[in-house]
C-alpha cells in the first residue's frame, strides 16, 4: 500500500530487538533514547501508574504523507483494533 511503518520508543536497541523478535514485527523500531522525536511530536506526558505520577510516552500514531506533511494524528491510542483502523484509513488515502 506504498506505506512505511515505524515504531518509536525510548527503550534500548537490545530491548527493541528482543521485543521485535518476540512479536515477529514486520516493521522497524527506532530507538529515541535522547527523546528527540518524542519532543518533536509532543508525546511525553504526565501519566499515573499504580497511583504514582511520572512522565511517560503517550501512545500515538501519526500519518505523514510522501511529502513529509503530517496528515492526521491519533492520541491516546489503544492497541486493540488500531492497526485495522489505520489500514482502512490508508486504503481511503490511496484512492
Amino acid at each position: 500500500m506504498n506505506t512505511v511503518i515505524l515504531g518509536v520508543s525510548r527503550d534500548s536497541l537490545k530491548s527493541h530487538q528482543k521485543f521485535s523478535q518476540k512479536h515477529n514485527l514486520p516493521f522497524s523500531l527506532l530507538v529515541d533514547d535522547d527523546e528527540f522525536l518524542h519532543n518533536q511530536f509532543d508525546v511525553i506526558k504526565e501519566k499515573k501508574l499504580f497511583g504514582k505520577k511520572g512522565l511517560g510516552t503517550e501512545r500515538s500514531t501519526f500519518l505523514i504523507n510522501e511529502m513529509g506533511i503530517l496528515i492526521e494524528e491519533y492520541r491516546k491510542v489503544k492497541a486493540k483494533g488500531h492497526a485495522e483502523e489505520m489500514l482502512k484509513k490508508i486504503e481511503i488515502m490511496e484512492k
